[in-house]
């Protein structure tokens, strides 16, 4: 479709998946993250198999300046840009609020509002060049139901939900869409990165049934991008069939 699209936190899980959906269906792509090597990975992927164009830009989302000099970095040929996901963001432990480590909450609290926040503020003149634009944002189930030692991811996704609602509010006049899209459990690194690259407890949150695949949630963002102009997704909760909840599942 030729679009130029920005994914922040493209170098895995969600990010990749939805980064790579839009390449098949002929858009352009920004990718974005801090892992460098992952990235031109990717870039190189997708140029080749769906010869598209892709730019890399190397930052941490948590860092304002970074992200105001990397949004400033694009060149001219690729405005306006025409969808931004707001895909970066993380979950770090998964203990009592009084137990928890409060660095964790720094960093979710940082990378998963503060993150989106800059990100949203640095793109949006770029986005307002074209007239319109989309704006996506990665939730959770998380952001919707509140879970025993889900305390401060919880509410830095509830933080995200409520942002949505408040940017399609001011960006109405600008004719700007935003979609809010809140997985429930989905088999990625997250798990991973959430207990600290303890495998075996990482696994055993998916025994039993069969959770999201990236690629469920990258085929639902890819739908609410591509409605007609007149239609926005304004929130979407997407689940695996086994679960009911943020804590309800059917195990086998």
């Amino acid at each position: 479709m030729n679009r130029h699209v920005i994914v922040t936190g493209a170098s895995s899980g969600f990010g990749k998946a939805i980064a790579e959906t839009f390449a098949r269906g002929g858009d352009h792509l920004i990718i974005t993250g801090r892992r460098k090597d992952r990235l031109e990975q990717l870039a190189e992927s997708m140029r080749k198999t769906h010869n598209t164009r892709v730019l890399i830009l190397d930052f941490d989302v948590q860092d304002k300046k970074s992200v105001r000099d990397a949004v400033a970095s694009i060149p001219v040929e690729w405005h306006p840009v025409d969808i931004l996901v707001n895909n970066a963001g993380l979950a770090l432990g998964r203990d009592y609020f009084e137990e928890a480590d409060m660095n964790d909450w720094e960093t979710m609290m940082q990378t998963n509002v503060m993150g989106l926040i800059y990100m949203t503020r640095a793109v949006f003149p770029i986005l307002r060049k074209g007239g319109g634009g989309h704006i996506i944002n990665m939730g959770s189930i998380a952001g919707k139901e509140v879970y025993e030692k889900g305390n401060v991811y919880c509410a830095s996704k509830h933080a995200v939900d409520a942002l949505s609602q408040s940017m399609r509010t001011d960006f109405l006049r600008h004719a700007i869409k935003v979609t809010a899209i809140h997985p429930g459990a989905a088999e990625t690194e997250f798990s991973l990165v959430r207990f600290k690259g303890d495998e075996t407890t990482a696994k055993s949150v998916y025994t039993g049934f069969q959770p999201l695949r990236a690629e469920d949630v990258a085929d639902a963002v890819h739908y609410c991008a591509n409605l007609p102009p007149h239609v926005c997704i304004n929130d979407l909760v997407i689940m695996p069939a086994a679960q009911a909840s943020s804590v309800y599942f059917h195990r086998e």
